[in-house]
């Protein structure tokens, strides 16, 4: 647990289920107040919010699409009104396809970076726009993914999305610095969530995944939620511009265990 977490007020898009949620309720253990955005299940959202207030902290539910510049203007002035200022923004929401990428068209490629990487970038704009306004030394984290490193065929859209948000990390990282404001991505591998749900649950497919991870376990929410925490606190407060990968060495070449 962090000391100096506790009241502080942080936004994690996409937290109704998986890694957001796992961000969420570790939040709450830190008594943080916590506002859950969803894009499409209220309930599930709801969950996340009775969870987060049974760790020990405070939440609200807030719905809105982050590919819509509009909704994420909303979504961070719900935040302010409900609980008074803006701490910490985690960019979590994503999605992901599969085609191959001759086939892709520009519609599906503009869904794609419009959550995963504008979306993040307009989050991260009026973040800093109200940290700048009221002083506040405020943290922002990306969730990315190894496949900001690793090339994953048949996804170039997703790739490209998860590359561009490490180098929009580092760019705010760089120009925001000198006012006290932090920006920095954790990177996951493999982690057990609804988006991995039809990999894992297959024998074969689950097995071909393990064969990448050197520490040959799939991770859970709980590790990235971890991650965020301590980014988050002041414990890392001299951290700004890195990518933390967590995912158990599938960024360290596996292949080579092999001899």
């Amino acid at each position: 647990m962090f000391s100096d977490m506790a009241g502080k007020v942080a936004v994690i898009t996409g937290a109704s289920q998986g890694i957001g949620r796992g961000i969420a309720v570790r939040f709450g253990q830190e008594r943080m107040k916590v506002v859950v955005n969803y894009n499409s299940s209220e309930e599930m959202a709801l969950e996340t919010v009775q969870e987060v207030q049974a760790a020990g902290g405070e939440a609200i539910a807030v719905k809105g699409n982050v590919g819509q510049e509009e909704d994420v203007i909303t979504l961070m002035k719900a935040t302010i009104e409900a609980f008074g200022r803006l701490d910490v923004l985690v960019n979590n929401a994503g999605i992901q396809t599969t085609t191959p990428s001759h086939e892709l068209t520009l519609d599906d490629w503009h869904k794609v970076m419009d959550v995963n990487l504008t979306g993040a970038f307009v989050g991260c704009r009026e973040a800093i726009k109200y940290m700048l306004a009221h002083d506040i030394k405020g943290s922002i984290l990306n969730i990315s993914s190894v496949h900001q490193k690793i090339p994953k065929p048949y996804h170039v859209h997703y790739a490209s999305s998860k590359g561009g948000l490490r180098l929009l990390t580092e760019t705010l990282a760089l120009e925001y610095a000198p006012h006290g404001i932090r920006v920095n991505t954790i990177a996951p591998g493999a982690i057990v969530t609804a988006m991995n749900e039809h990999i894992l649950s297959d024998p074969r497919q689950n097995q071909d995944v393990l064969s990448l991870i050197p520490m040959n376990q799939i991770g859970e929410p709980k590790h990235i939620a971890s991650a965020a925490a301590w980014l988050a606190s002041e414990e890392a407060g001299y951290v700004t511009g890195v990518t933390l990968f967590v995912d158990g060495g599938m960024t360290l070449y596996p292949v080579y265990l092999k001899g």
